[in-house]
């Protein structure tokens, strides 16, 4: 472009000296004169505007290396990776002049070492997209006491925002597990989790790995069109309390190409939770993917359009499950929730809707639950079970299970006791098509 230019300015200079020649040895002609005036003018018009073009491509690759630029290096700000110093004033620093950047992806960095973090919390909103990018590991401290909140992470109030990298972020559990009473004792104090997103939108979770929650590892609540990608969980199937992703009165979540390795659920789905979808997830140890539990508090908001597909279940207590408590405070909905393309190996209660849930006998059974399901289908679930009840459908007594179908269901028992996996059936009449192992609800079995 530029030779281009420089053509066309040596074109202008040679034009005008040829003039000067031309008027000092032959008189020109007045139409001669003019034409040659007007390609003069239409050569300097040229040449001007690919000067503005040229200038354009100029700031816009200047503009390019100045979003590439918007790096925020925590170290820069006083972070050290030596695992023992607390880098959470040096997060905030950098989190801070990121938020406030008007450069588009703007991103706070942790490179790769070792670093230990306290709490801290995240808020926006922000002037731009924005996000942090994990290639270390962050330690968090390890005495749960230490943890002045009820969660390590917290992120707040922001849009356009990814959390990303091949780090890790390391709760070290290990102490919370073993003084966790909660089961016994309802008083008990809270127990941080590793993250939490409250009203974040527009946002996406990728590749980065929570190891070893001391609670749930991640808990969305109040949010909108929120992605996981690529997302790893790992804590040992002994670790109590470990859901590895919460929701809950959110919309929009997508889970996908997940792998999650925990003490608890691998997901859970609570109230007010909408549109939501699990795909391609793999899932064990753990207690399976669940919806609820519902039905325990007042006020609760409706579940609806829950899509769990293609995942795989390995070593799990359950399977795919809804699940609600009977004396329930005040009626509830759940709708549109559907299990297709699922794979279990060697998984306990695969198929499962449970409305007397009441872990620990910690209510009253004689009361049934005000949990009203429908529009539910469980398709294409195959595989082994662990235990011999493989297919379980309990419902309220005062609310029965409607538009509930199960279709294609392939599942051996591969337990000690020996013989054929089973089905229990209660206050339901399901749609059936399809493959039946073992046959579901037939007349012996439903009530």
């Amino acid at each position: 472009m530029y030779k281009y230019l420089a053509s066309l300015s040596f074109q202008i200079k040679k034009q005008k000296k040829q003039k000067k020649s031309l008027h000092s040895i032959i008189p020109l002609k007045k139409s001669s004169q003019t034409k040659k005036n007007k390609d003069i003018n239409r050569t300097r018009k040229i040449a001007m505007e690919f000067s503005i073009a040229a200038i354009s491509i100029l700031l816009l690759l200047t503009q390019g290396i100045a979003a590439q630029a918007a790096i925020f290096d925590v170290t820069k700000y006083g972070a050290k990776a030596d695992g023992k110093s607390d880098i959470s004033q040096a997060l905030m620093s950098a989190w801070q002049e990121a938020c406030a950047s008007t450069t588009p992806s703007s991103t706070v960095l942790i490179p790769g070492g070792t670093y230990l973090l306290t709490a801290v919390n995240i808020v926006g909103p922000c002037r731009a997209p924005v996000g942090i990018l994990v290639q270390g590991t962050l330690l968090a401290p390890a005495d749960p006491a230490q943890v002045k909140a009820d969660a390590w992470i917290t992120f707040e109030h922001i849009d356009q925002f990814t959390l990303s990298g091949n780090g890790i972020l390391d709760g070290q559990g290990a102490i919370a597990w073993a003084h966790n009473d909660c089961s016994k004792n309802a008083n008990c104090g809270p127990i941080p989790m590793n993250l939490r997103f409250n009203s974040v939108t527009n946002s996406v979770v990728r590749d980065i790995t929570s190891k070893d929650s001391k609670n749930f590892h991640v808990n969305l609540l109040g949010c909108n069109n929120f992605s996981f990608q690529h997302f790893t969980i790992s804590a040992p199937e002994t670790s109590l309390n470990t859901d590895g992703i919460h929701i809950g009165r959110s919309t929009g979540v997508n889970i996908t190409d997940t792998n999650i390795m925990t003490g608890d659920d691998c997901v859970s789905i609570g109230d007010g939770s909408q549109q939501i979808n699990v795909e391609r997830v793999t899932c064990g140890p753990g207690h399976g993917i669940s919806i609820g539990s519902l039905g325990k508090y007042k006020g609760e908001s409706p579940v609806v359009g829950v899509t769990v597909r293609n995942c795989t279940l390995t070593n799990t207590q359950n399977g795919v499950r809804l699940k609600s408590w009977p004396d329930s405070p005040a009626p509830g909905t759940a709708s549109d929730m559907h299990f297709e393309d699922i794979i279990m190996n060697n998984v306990g209660n695969p198929v499962l809707i449970d409305q007397e849930y009441c872990p620990y006998n910690q209510c009253n059974l004689k009361n049934p639950s005000l949990v009203q399901i429908s529009r539910v289908s469980f398709k294409k679930i195959r595989g082994t079970t662990s235990t011999k009840l493989a297919v379980k459908l309990v419902c309220s007594s005062s609310n029965p299970c409607q538009n509930v179908e199960v279709g294609d269901i392939d599942l051996t028992y591969t337990g000690k006791e020996g013989g054929a996996a089973t089905s229990q059936c209660a206050n339901i009449k399901p749609i059936l098509s399809g493959n039946q192992n073992p046959a579901t609800c037939n007349s012996a079995q439903s009530s």
